[in-house]
């Protein structure tokens, strides 16, 4: 089988390997569809300090199932479209003893810290599948990075009525722009790329912010009554974007992050207590989001596809990879077709 992988940052070669035997518990897994994700780009940049070279990369992954362990049970079956969930889990540390196996700290991420899903099949325990009857391939690689948008909205503990902001209206972002609106909140996009907020205002945001051209601080006066919203998700990672979540949540409010800020982060700490604010992190997904992200995407509210910016074959997989990093705000989602 043909996999694509990372030699170093900037470098890349196609190998050939032999299809992996399949386990009792395994299921064999032919690629259908591959999503570029910014930790892939950090990776070909060489700004990500989890990855080993050489790398094959690739955690958002749809496919369909050839072949099944003996152990497998009868519902993973062979022609069934999937879903893959890429994260493993110790069971062991204090994150997995308290039902959050998403933030085990042995963790290992497909494409990240071990060989991902860039490759034509997918050798991959049956547990970390999801089925889904009708959506599409191209639908299916993309409840990943939903998923984590959804498990964001989960941490914020979001309910009706919320005015939410969300800070970044990349993939992850425009997860937690549908999980918010799906909960009944009042969604206030904030991205400096006006194609991103068409997107959003295209899933059916009430509001949307481009900051360099909107002052942040005034639109979300403007929206909120003066009050700020009563959750802001970042999903960006940059410093000034971490300061601005605690700056313009409301008093008693609640700061999400998702996105790791890349430098050290200088805050007025004082607005933490003053505020009382709740700061939590979110990382990765549980199972749980994961099949919120199925339900919702069959109810077919949600016009997910519209995200998908560009579409390349496996063959092109490095020169769009290049290509991206060139110019990386053009793209909300790109797709590797296998």
């Amino acid at each position: 089988m043909k996999s694509f992988r990372i030699v170093r940052p900037g470098e890349f070669e196609f190998i050939d390997r032999e299809i992996p035997e399949i386990a009792e518990k395994e299921v064999l897994v032919r690629t259908r569809r591959l999503g570029y994700c910014g930790s892939d780009l950090n990776t070909w940049r060489g700004s990500n300090p989890l990855v080993q070279y050489p790398r094959i990369i690739g955690h958002e992954i749809s496919g369909i199932i050839e072949k099944t362990g003996k152990a497998v049970p009868p519902h993973i079956r062979p022609g069934a479209k999937v879903a893959v969930i890429p994260y493993t889990a110790c069971g062991h540390c204090s994150s997995c003893r308290k039902g959050r196996p998403n933030a085990c700290k042995k963790n290992e991420t497909l494409g990240v810290q071990r060989d991902g899903g860039f490759s034509e099949y997918l050798v991959i325990p049956w547990d970390k599948l999801i089925i889904s009857e009708t959506l599409s391939f191209d639908e299916l690689v993309m409840v990943e990075p939903l998923s984590v948008g959804f498990h964001a909205v989960g941490r914020g503990g979001i309910t009706r009525g919320d005015k939410v902001a969300v800070l970044g209206c990349g993939m992850i972002g425009m997860g937690a722009v549908i999980a918010a609106l799906s909960g009944g909140a009042e969604v206030i996009a904030v991205d400096v790329a006006e194609k991103k907020l068409e997107q959003a205002k295209n899933l059916g945001v009430a509001h949307t912010v481009q900051p360099g051209v909107e002052d942040l601080h005034r639109q979300l006066c403007d929206i909120t009554a003066g009050e700020g919203p009563d959750v802001v998700i970042e999903a960006i990672g940059l410093p000034e974007t971490f300061v601005q979540a605690v700056e313009e949540v409301a008093f008693s409010g609640t700061v999400v992050y998702i996105g790791y800020a890349k430098q050290p982060v200088t805050y007025e700490t004082k607005m933490f207590v003053q505020k009382e604010l709740n700061i939590c992190g979110s990382r990765n997904a549980l199972p749980e989001d994961f099949k919120s992200v199925i339900r919702v995407l069959e109810d077919g509210k949600f016009p997910v596809l519209s995200l998908i910016s560009e579409r390349v074959s496996f063959d092109e997989a490095g020169k769009a990879l290049r290509a991206w990093s060139d110019d990386p705000s053009r793209i909300t989602k790109m797709i590797v077709e296998m």
